[in-house]
């Protein structure tokens, strides 16, 4: 929708060690980014880095940016641009920063901050993954379109985005989460200690008995495809669990969303450990009391980054039906079905250009408001 755009936002990468800034037009980066320490303890110096950031970005364009728009750790009141609470990587923002309010002062441009699961989502279903799926089905001579899409990210914590016909869904209180869903093994356990960093680490250690090292994903991933020496069938084992559990809480947001499942972050590079169990979590069954099974998810799953899936998942199974009292026809696809697919952009940039297109639509939304005034 905005990829064509020539509107400038400024965009930032807020984590806890460092701040990077840049600027996009059309979805696409048009400066060399710029980083500076996040010096997150301490709260006037965080955010006069950010001051400097952000105007060194904006004196190096030869135009004026329309607004400035981010993914900030929560919780948070996003739409009013208020960080506060519990927040690991930025502890001097506990006590409440009205942080949009303070950027939007010292910049005299709109800013907006939204949680970074949320911008991902909306990146991918505006600028990446959505309009790359309806253009392939398109070109197959399929007429399916997706206009809905949950994004998770895969990385130290478990994040969610859902996008609903085109528009992001916020909540009512800024607080659509999925990492505090229950475990589907652990009773009592919140889902995110299933699917996480620390997941990883500790079934590999558990499976292998080897709790002396301090191996990554990254080290883990390179055991599993025999890269490296340690425990495979451990590392494997690491994978497969952690998308089990993942499958399972997607299925629930799967089966009330209904539409694309987009997923992204670091861990995501040993995909091809973690997908089949993850599709096959989406594909299980439920029992009746009276002993019938029913589909977890009741559309049908596809892996849409397999070629072959992917053909069937496009082609669905159309079928020519009568119109009673009538010689007319008319075809019925009959297939209901949703697929599943990583980023190509890549978690990063798919939550900058969330962030780019949040803030065009809501720089549109207000002038059609002020006409329609």
């Amino acid at each position: 929708m905005f990829v064509h755009d020539n509107r400038i936002v400024i965009t930032l990468d807020a984590g806890g060690t460092n701040l990077v800034f840049g600027a996009m037009r059309g979805c696409e980066y048009i400066t060399e980014p710029i980083t500076y320490p996040s010096n997150a303890q301490n709260l006037d110096l965080c955010l006069d880095t950010m001051v400097k950031g952000f105007r060194e970005v904006i004196d190096s364009l030869d135009e004026k940016p329309v607004a400035i728009s981010f993914a900030f750790p929560g919780p948070a009141d996003y739409p009013n641009g208020i960080i506060g609470g519990y927040l690991p990587n930025f502890p001097s923002f506990r006590d409440g920063v009205a942080l949009g309010p303070f950027l939007q002062n010292e910049f005299g441009i709109p800013v907006f901050i939204n949680n970074d699961g949320d911008l991902f989502a909306y990146g991918e279903a505006l600028c990446g993954a959505l309009p790359e799926i309806n253009r392939r089905l398109a070109e197959a001579g399929s007429k399916k379109r997706y206009r809905n899409l949950l994004g998770y990210t895969f990385g130290t914590g478990f994040g969610i985005g859902i996008v609903v016909n085109g528009q992001l869904n916020r909540g009512d209180n800024s607080c659509v989460e999925t990492f505090c869903l229950p475990h589907k093994t652990k009773a009592g356990i919140i889902v995110e200690e299933g699917v996480a960093v620390r997941a990883i680490k500790r079934v590999y250690a558990e499976a292998s008995g080897d709790f002396s090292t301090n191996l990554e994903p990254k080290d883990i991933c390179e055991i599993a495809d025999e890269k490296r020496p340690g425990n495979v069938e451990a590392a494997r084992k690491a994978f497969a669990e952690f998308g089990t559990i993942a499958g399972d809480a997607m299925a629930i947001a799967a089966q009330l969303i209904d539409g694309i499942i987009v997923i992204g972050g670091g861990i995501t590079a040993a995909r091809h450990w973690i997908m089949p169990t993850l599709i096959a979590e989406l594909r299980g069954q439920l029992s009746t009391l009276g002993g019938d099974s029913v589909r977890r998810v009741q559309m049908e799953v596809f892996n849409l980054d397999n070629p072959a899936e992917f053909d069937q998942f496009a082609k669905g199974n159309t079928k020519t039906i009568n119109v009673r009292g009538t010689n007319l026809t008319v075809d019925y696809d009959d297939m209901k079905r949703i697929g599943v697919t990583f980023s190509k952009l890549g978690a990063s940039r798919a939550i900058s250009a969330g962030a780019y297109a949040f803030a065009l639509s809501k720089i549109d939304e207000a002038a059609d408001q002020e006409v329609e005034a």
